[in-house]
C-alpha cells in the first residue's frame, strides 16, 4: 500500500481579500497561515515520510517549508522537498486577482456556470496562433491524473506527503477516486486541512478514502458553514466497535451491543460534538447505532432521537455471526467476489448491495427533505459502515461499483453540507474524522467485517 497525504496550503494574502489566486505567486501566507502550517507539522510529527511534493508557488512552497522543519525537529524525518508544476493550482488567466465578487459582476454566466457545472467553464484565450478555447477544470484533472501517473510508480509501498492548493487538491482527490470534474465542488480542501489516501498500486487501482479534509488539528471542529449557506449540515457517524468488530466477524442485522471500547468511542464522540449545534437526530434502529446516538446526545437533551429502518446495516444473510475463514469454507470464492466486485453479489438469504442502496437513499432524501422543510440547520445521523459507504457513493455521483473507495471507522465523524438544498449538488466537508478517538491523523479503529 502507498499511503499519500494531501494537505492544502496555509491562509494566504490573497484569501483573506477573497481574490482568485490561481497561478499568480504574488499571494503569501499570513502570519495565520504559517502559524497553521507548524501545527499541520505537529499533527504530523508520528509519521515517517519517504518523499514530500509541493506545488513551486510560494503559497504552498513556505507551507511545506516549515511542515518538513516541524517534522525534522519533532521526528527527525528528513525526506527532502520536490517540487512539482502539475502541483500548481487551477489556471484562471482570466479573473487572476480579482476580488470573487468582481468575477461575479463582470462575468455573471461564466460565474454561474462554475459555480454550477464547472467542467463546462470555458475561457476564450488569445494566442499567437489565434483565439483558444480553454476548460480550466478540466485541464487540471488532466493534469492530476498525470502527476499520479508520473509519482505513484516510484513509491510503492512509501508514504509521501503532498503540499498544494484547493483547486489541484481536489482534482487529486477526485481522479483518484473516479468523481467526475461536473462535482468539482463538491469536495472541501481547507487551509491546512488533511486528507489520506491509501493506493494499492497506481491510478486506476483498488484505492481507499481514508479520511479528507482533516482541521481539528487547528482547533476547531468542522469547516465552518459559509455565510450564504441556505441548507442543512448532516453529520453522519458510524457506531461505536462492538466485540464482533474487534473479532471481525459478519455482524449485518443481527442485534449486537458496543463493547466496551465501543461505549468509550462514544462518549469520546459526545465530549467532541458537546459545542456543535444539533437540532435533530436519526439513527438506525439496530442496537449499535442506537447507543451510539444516545451516548452522543447526552450533550443535546432537546434533541429528540428519531429512527429510519433504511438506514439499517446490510443483511449478510447466512454469512452473519461467521468468520471469514468460515465463510470461504461454506461459500467458496465469494467472499473474493464481495472483495472485488461487490455489485455482482447476493448476500445467500440476505440483501445485496443495490437493495441497500435503494432504501439509503431513500431514508438519506426524507432525512433531508424535512430538515430542509423545518428550516433546521445540523442533524445528527448514526449509521453502519456498508450503509455509510453507499451514501458516500450517492452524495459524490458515483456507482456502488466504488463502495470499497472509502474508510468508516467506528465513531467517526462526516460532514455533508447541502448549501442550496437538495436543488444543488452536497458537499463533502469533512470525511472520516476519528482524531477524537486517540488515533491522530490516521484511522486506528477496528476495522471490522464488511
Amino acid at each position: 500500500m502507498t499511503r499519500v497525504i494531501i494537505v492544502r496550503h496555509g491562509e494566504s494574502t490573497y484569501n483573506t481579500e477573497k481574490r482568485i489566486q490561481g497561478r499568480t505567486d504574488a499571494s503569501k501566507l499570513t502570519e495565520k497561515g504559517r502559524n497553521d502550517a507548524i501545527k499541520v507539522g505537529k499533527a504530523l510529527s508520528n509519521i515517517s515520510f519517504d518523499a514530500i511534493y509541493t506545488s513551486p508557488l510560494q503559497r504552498a512552497k513556505e507551507t511545506a517549508d516549515i511542515i518538513r522543519r516541524e517534522l525534522a525537529i519533532n521526528a527527525g524525518n528528513s525526506a527532502s522537498i520536490q517540487t512539482s508544476d502539475k502541483l500548481m493550482e487551477i489556471d484562471l488567466p482570466l479573473w487572476v486577482g480579482m476580488l470573487s465578487a468582481e468575477v461575479k459582476e463582470k462575468f455573471p454566466e461564466d460565474y454561474q456556470i462554475w459555480l454550477e457545472q464547472p467542467d463546462k467553464l470555458k475561457m476564450l484565450l488569445k494566442r499567437a496562433e489565434g483565439t483558444q478555447e480553454y476548460f480550466p477544470v478540466l485541464a487540471l484533472y488532466e493534469q492530476a491524473r498525470q502527476f499520479w501517473q508520473e509519482i505513484l510508480p516510484y513509491h510503492q509501498g512509501e508514504t509521501i506527503l503532498i503540499v498544494a492548493h484547493n483547486g489541484i487538491n481536489r482534482a487529486m482527490l477526485a481522479t483518484a477516486l473516479s468523481i467526475s470534474p461536473s462535482r468539482y465542488h463538491s469536495l472541501q480542501q481547507s487551509n491546512c486541512g488533511i486528507s489520506v489516501l491509501n493506493f494499492s498500486g497506481g491510478l486506476g487501482e483498488p484505492v481507499q478514502l481514508e479520511s479528507m479534509n482533516q482541521t481539528q488539528h487547528l482547533g476547531g471542529v468542522f469547516p465552518p458553514l459559509r455565510a450564504n449557506h441556505q441548507g442543512v449540515r448532516l453529520l453522519l457517524v458510524r457506531h461505536g466497535e462492538t466485540e464482533w468488530n474487534r473479532q471481525t466477524k459478519f455482524q449485518g442485522q443481527i442485534d449486537v451491543p458496543l463493547n466496551e471500547n465501543g461505549k468509550q468511542q462514544s462518549h469520546s464522540c459526545a465530549e467532541f460534538l458537546k459545542n456543535v449545534d444539533i437540532d435533530f437526530a436519526v439513527s438506525s434502529p439496530m442496537l449499535r447505532p442506537k447507543e451510539t446516538a444516545q451516548i452522543i446526545l447526552q450533550h443535546h437533551q432537546n434533541v429528540v432521537l428519531e429512527f429510519d429502518d433504511g438506514l439499517k446495516e446490510i443483511s449478510h444473510g447466512l454469512w452473519e455471526g461467521k468468520l471469514e475463514k468460515e465463510i470461504e469454507q461454506e461459500f467458496p470464492g465469494e467472499l473474493q467476489r464481495w472483495r472485488q466486485t461487490p455489485t455482482e453479489v447476493q448476500m445467500p438469504e440476505g440483501e445485496n448491495l443495490q437493495q441497500v442502496w435503494d432504501r439509503s437513499q431513500v431514508a438519506w432524501n426524507s432525512i433531508v427533505e424535512a430538515s430542509l422543510a423545518k428550516q433546521v440547520k445540523t442533524g445528527l445521523v448514526v449509521a453502519h459502515d456498508a450503509t455509510n459507504k453507499t451514501l458516500l457513493c450517492q452524495i459524490l455521483g458515483l456507482s456502488s461499483q466504488h463502495f470499497w473507495n472509502f474508510r468508516q471507522g467506528n465513531g467517526a465523524v462526516t460532514v455533508i453540507d447541502y448549501p442550496s438544498g437538495l436543488s444543488g449538488l452536497p458537499v463533502l466537508q469533512a470525511m472520516n474524522i476519528t482524531s477524537h478517538l486517540g488515533g491522530g491523523v490516521l484511522d486506528k479503529t477496528a476495522a471490522g467485517a464488511l
